[in-house]
């Protein structure tokens, strides 16, 4: 099994002549922007519906779900889980933009299954302070779904709760499995 090959070099800002990942997507911006046309788009989304999902880079989300540009909100955090800034995007969102749907979703393979409480611990004893977040891992993707339905249908917040509905996406296959919030 081959080691996939970097699109753009991971060399430091302060080697001459070396160009950083971050320099070349300014330059693939400029050439975006030479072509853009302002879509005239209100920040509102058609839709009317927030996506929450992980930020694992193996999701394209408006591919998987068929959306395009305007058609929601999108708030992608580790693990997809509904942390209290998720709910400040999301009340916002709600309250000053007009959605009134939201679907959370998380996915199969996720690194913070892995992870543990212990890590903000690590991250103490190397740079002597504790992270004021919660790492929010997990070890069952389903509970955690459902964990995150019920953050949001009970967020004192959010006007709009009875249109949330929680997924796994299948990163092998590409298909969504919906997760019933009583189990």
């Amino acid at each position: 099994m081959s080691t996939p090959v970097p699109r753009f070099a991971q060399s430091s800002r302060g080697v001459p002549g070396a160009e950083t990942v971050i320099d070349r997507l300014v330059e693939s911006n400029g050439a975006y922007a030479a072509g853009f046309v302002d879509p005239g788009m209100d920040a509102r989304p058609v839709l009317r519906v927030a996506v929450v999902a992980c930020m694992d880079a193996r999701i394209d989300l408006h591919a998987a779900l068929g959306l395009q540009l305007g058609d929601c909100h999108t708030v992608r955090n580790a693990g997809g889980v509904v942390t209290d800034d998720t709910i400040r995007s999301l009340t916002i969102s709600q309250r000053a933009l007009g959605t009134r749907s939201v679907i959370l979703i998380h996915h199969t393979g996720c690194g913070l299954q892995s992870l543990t409480e212990g890590f903000r611990h690590e991250l103490e004893m190397e740079v002597g302070q504790r992270p004021a977040w919660a790492v929010e891992a997990f070890a069952d993707v389903d509970q955690d779904v459902r964990q995150s339905m019920q953050r949001v249908r009970t967020s004192p917040f959010l006007p709009h709760t009875d249109d949330v509905r929680g997924f796994v996406f299948d990163v092998s296959s590409g298909l969504l499995r919906e997760i019933d919030p009583r189990s």
